[in-house]
């Protein structure tokens, strides 16, 4: 924010002339919505707008109540004033048909689905003539994380990352590495390590840290996970290599697994599951190019993914063909794991509007800047010289 006011200034002022820039908050309030699986998110959400001037109403998500009221305490005991942040729980759609109806709504700045983020847009544009201005739509929302390996690839960092990146959490991040394409022969080199690896994770209480993995959020999740893992037990199209088994009778564990396709377009390959599976597509080592295709149109989102090879000419290859498909791009790293102020974070295409959470460009959509020249000397003929002739 400091920053912002310094950097907002123009370089100069001509003699006789002050020139200066007001950074204004937007009129209105701005609506956050946040979701379960980042506490941080759900502090960080409704206090941007505020930190840049601009009330907020702050609706948690109904499966992270607890710990967004938490935080709320933590924010007045810290002496923020009543009436800034909102923290209000309750029905979405109810809130949302009345917040969106208002005329000084300001802005939204949500995570969560891409399905409910593109209802929400719908909702906010019908609502556009009634708004005292155009409101602010920011949105980080699903992933389908990719890790692309070239033949070059180390084959045990290629095998930490896809077991950290896909089960820590539970897979239950948006950046989670959840599809990987690997070339032939280094799959016959990892293949055994990668299931003997994943079998190991112990999981149960995640307050004994010497659980690797917990349950899922809730039993939907639960649900939807072994409805993809049953998909896959059925098809002449994939196999389950790992895991496969989940348990509802105590908490709702998946186990981390994962799937082996032979089609690119397989559903687990494609679609956003939110939980502890991972689909790997094999190819050959010599399509390269081909694999690169596959990850760019293989999926509607943007988030972030992951190349791992040891021969540069095929990292700034990979980086340059896909160029659009990740906001947060790795290299010989997991597609996981955002620090605020290194890797500033956000997707665009299915995955948002890449505003980029943590950064100056994210506080940036919480203002509308004033321009304002003063004159010391102003003119006292409407005449300019190039009308005298002579």
């Amino acid at each position: 924010m400091t920053h912002i006011y310094e950097d907002a200034q123009p370089p100069h002022s001509p003699t006789g002339i002050w020139n200066q820039v007001e950074v204004r908050p937007i009129e209105g309030f701005v609506f956050a919505i946040t979701p379960f699986n980042f506490t941080s998110i759900a502090g960080n959400l409704p206090t941007a707008p505020a930190i840049m001037g601009t009330t907020a109403i702050w609706k948690p998500s109904h499966s992270a109540q607890y710990s967004g009221y938490i935080l709320m305490q933590l924010m007045q005991e810290a002496g923020l004033p009543d009436g800034v942040v909102n923290f209000v729980c309750g029905s979405a759609s109810k809130m949302s048909n009345h917040l969106f109806a208002h005329r000084n709504f300001g802005g939204l700045h949500y995570t969560g689905s891409t399905s409910i983020f593109r209802d929400i847009w719908t909702n906010i544009a019908a609502n556009l003539p009634n708004y005292r201005d155009y409101p602010r739509i920011v949105g980080e929302t699903g992933g389908k994380d990719f890790v692309v390996a070239h033949p070059s690839a180390d084959p045990d960092a290629l095998v930490t990352a896809l077991v950290r990146g896909a089960f820590e959490y539970q897979g239950q991040k948006c950046s989670a590495a959840s599809r990987a394409y690997i070339p032939k022969t280094l799959w016959s080199q990892i293949g055994e390590k990668l299931v003997s690896e994943v079998k190991s994770i112990r999981m149960g209480d995640p307050t004994d840290f010497t659980n690797f993995m917990g349950a899922v959020i809730h039993e939907q999740s639960f649900d939807n996970c072994m409805n993809y893992i049953n998909n896959a037990k059925g098809s002449n199209e994939a196999e389950v290599i790992v895991g496969g088994n989940g348990d509802k009778s105590k908490g709702y564990f998946v186990e981390p697994t994962i799937i082996r396709t032979t089609n690119p377009k397989f559903p687990s390959m494609v679609e956003e599951i939110f939980g502890p599976i991972l689909t790997i597509y094999i190819y050959e080592d010599d399509d390269f190019e081909g694999a690169l295709k596959m990850c760019d149109e293989g999926s509607d989102y943007g988030l972030t993914g992951a190349i791992f090879a040891n021969d540069r000419k095929a990292v700034l290859h990979a980086m340059d063909a896909l160029r659009y498909t990740a906001g947060n791009f790795y290299i010989n790293d997991k597609p996981t794991g955002a620090v605020v102020g290194q890797q500033p974070f956000g997707g665009a295409r299915a995955s948002g509007t890449n505003d980029k959470a943590g950064s100056a460009w994210n506080l940036l959509r919480w203002v509308s800047p004033r321009t304002i020249k003063e004159n010391f000397n102003p003119p006292k003929d409407y005449r300019y010289g190039f009308l005298n002739e002579s």
